[in-house]
């Protein structure tokens, strides 16, 4: 079963564009990893300080597999170093979410094609 991991970050609002920065830098780990990468988002109206990614996996072994090879990953080190040292994540949750399948707006089993590079992905991308 596909579940979503939805984590919910309180950041330091001074410090979002060092935010922005990791999480731009997890677009390209992440999808090597084994996570499908919905997307990171920073407030725009209203708080100052909370943030969301949303990372899709075919189940919670998957995720299992993913935080396995993250761990090892040489880059993704370096990203929860950047973070540690620049202290902007003053709070991180993570929640795992089961979609309402008919709900969807997109097939979340290919919601992202091979083919694509992280960050330039359109809803017209998808195989036939």
């Amino acid at each position: 079963m596909a579940v979503t991991c939805l984590i919910r970050y309180e950041i330091d609002p001074l410090q979002r564009d060092a935010f922005a920065t990791y999480a731009e830098s997890w677009a390209r780990i992440i999808p090597r990893c084994g996570g499908h990468l919905l997307g990171y988002f920073l407030p725009h109206e209203g708080n100052t300080h909370v943030c969301i990614a949303l990372i899709l996996f075919d189940s919670l072994a998957a995720y299992e597999q993913y935080r396995r090879t993250l761990k090892a990953d040489a880059d993704g080190q370096r990203n929860f170093a950047f973070a540690r040292e620049h202290r902007f994540i003053l709070r991180e949750e993570r929640t795992f979410l089961e979609p309402v399948v008919s709900t969807l707006q997109f097939d979340a089993g290919r919601l992202m094609p091979t083919h694509a590079t992280p960050g330039t992905y359109t809803a017209g991308d998808h195989e036939e």
